[in-house]
């Protein structure tokens, strides 16, 4: 798609891709015929899909609110960021404080072509994107852009939010996470949401299958796997739950089984 000036030659527009599909299913545009062939089939093993990602977007608009209102966090690191959907980060956090800083991390070209959409700070406050892999982030924390946007000195919240379980065991997301919280002070915070099948196995492993199929294999989480993530930090009320059941706000939860979600979503302070 050169006349958008993006990369075409680094945008595999013929295999499914995880982002792609959660912006198609979400209702999105950045997306190719693959990544909705892929889409529909999923939602066809799992009818309540779009009802689980969607619950999971607002829960990271919760998660990040209370982060800014309740904990006072003005800086907030991204890592998996996806594609650009409003409202992002950075406006949710800016909302209530127009000072924030944001800094996103992702490795995805087509998230990098769209990155300008995560690029519109408010006068007041900042934001930077990094490409970065997940699985080696090997000298994020000393990149110009993160450097230049965030004082490490003051708390960071650091969000991981629906990525986890694209690492399977060899890719250690416990040890990923460990080293992305070690460089942040006391008083910063981590949010993430995890994947698991354990209030729908027979369904949410259907879906897994066909990512697996589509060469995106899964890693899901018991309750006692996510637990391992938060080792050493101070869960805030409720601790781990469903992401329907995390600060609901009456917004778009009633009515939501619990079958129709398998993803956990927590945050927790760092000591």
């Amino acid at each position: 798609m050169p006349e958008n000036g993006w990369p075409a030659d680094r945008i595999d527009t013929e295999n499914a891709h995880s982002a792609r599909i959660y912006d198609y299913i979400l209702g999105g545009k950045d997306f190719y015929p693959a990544d909705q062939e892929a889409g529909d089939a999923m939602a066809h093993e799992w009818p309540a899909l779009p009802i689980h990602m969607r619950a999971n977007r607002d829960w990271m608009n919760r998660a990040v609110r209370w982060l800014a209102e309740e904990a006072g966090m003005r800086q907030f690191l991204d890592v998996g960021t996806g594609i650009p959907t409003s409202p992002n980060l950075h406006e949710i956090a800016q909302a209530v404080s127009p000072d924030s800083r944001v800094v996103y991390v992702d490795n995805d070209p087509i998230v990098l072509t769209l990155s300008q959409g995560l690029l519109s700070s408010t006068p007041e406050g900042r934001t930077a994107y990094i490409e970065a892999d997940f699985r080696d982030l090997t000298g994020l924390f000393d990149t110009p852009e993160l450097r230049e946007t965030l004082d490490l000195d003051k708390p960071v919240a650091l969000t991981v939010i629906a990525i986890v379980h694209f690492m399977l065991d060899a890719d250690d997301a416990v040890g990923v996470v460990r080293r992305l919280l070690e460089p942040l002070p006391s008083g910063s915070y981590l949010a993430m949401s995890i994947g698991t099948a354990e209030f729908a196995p027979e369904e949410v492993g259907r879906v897994a299958r066909e990512y697996a199929a589509r060469n995106m294999p899964m890693r899901l989480r018991t309750i006692d796997e996510a637990h391992e993530f938060f080792e050493g930090l101070e869960l805030v009320e409720p601790g781990i739950v469903q992401v329907h059941k995390w600060h609901p706000d009456g917004t778009g939860e009633e009515g939501i089984r619990d079958e129709d979600i398998a993803m956990y979503g927590a945050v927790a302070r760092k000591p």
